[in-house]
């Protein structure tokens, strides 16, 4: 490893403290899910539904690994990457699953929160499951951008495998060296690294995040 990665393995790491968001979630029930998607947005997408909870089903009995590549590959091809501004008319829209499945089409956030949706579903535990706010350098000159992605960690302390829309692989944070964490939350906790800078701000970031987890449940996802 070197001294590079071993800087961006520590800092991944170095991700601690916490903050309880919400005391537990519902119980999913994915039949009324379905039923949603036929009553709201047609045969096509309850179609999609559908095919999503094969592909969860599939899942029963496999290793989390296996679970962690195939969420990750279904949804990277099923979902094209539009910014809110378009998709929405809005600077910053957090979708559920459905308004995902329904769009065909999502940011950053989306990829990740419908990922960590289909984790949850798939049995991995919340507590290996972190979504988190990076800053992306794309290349050694350009700004660093604010980007989104899901963290799997193993254990605790141990260095997270990235799910990105971006690069399609997954891969220890060490091999990320173009990802820079910011914060990161899950239903229960959240976890800072650092003074947050001022085009993140966590205290707007989690209002969205708990929206989004009350809309999850009125449709049965979680």
């Amino acid at each position: 490893m070197t001294p590079q990665q071993r800087r961006c393995r520590q800092s991944w790491v170095a991700l601690c403290g916490g903050l309880a968001l919400l005391a537990g979630l519902a119980t999913p029930n994915l039949d009324r899910l379905q039923q949603l998607a036929l009553s709201r947005h047609g045969n096509e997408v309850a179609r999609q539904v559908g095919e999503w909870r094969t592909m969860l089903h599939a899942q029963q009995g496999t290793g989390e690994l296996e679970k962690l590549e195939s969420v990750n590959r279904y949804l990277n091809r099923r979902i094209r990457w539009v910014e809110d501004q378009v998709l929405w008319q809005q600077d910053d829209y957090w979708a559920t699953l459905l308004e995902t499945f329904a769009k065909g089409a999502g940011d950053c956030e989306d990829f990740a929160i419908a990922k960590y949706v289909s984790l949850l579903l798939a049995g991995v535990q919340e507590q290996k499951l972190r979504l988190t706010y990076v800053r992306m350098q794309r290349s050694p000159h350009a700004e660093p951008e604010a980007h989104m992605i899901l963290a799997y960690y193993a254990t605790p302390t141990g260095e997270p495998l990235i799910l990105d829309n971006l690069d399609t692989e997954i891969k220890p944070a060490s091999r990320r060296a173009d990802l820079t964490p910011v914060y990161a939350f899950n239903a229960s906790q959240l976890w800072f690294r650092g003074p947050s800078p001022s085009s993140s701000d966590p205290t707007a970031r989690i209002s969205r995040w708990r929206d989004v987890l009350a809309r999850l449940q009125a449709e049965h996802t979680l």
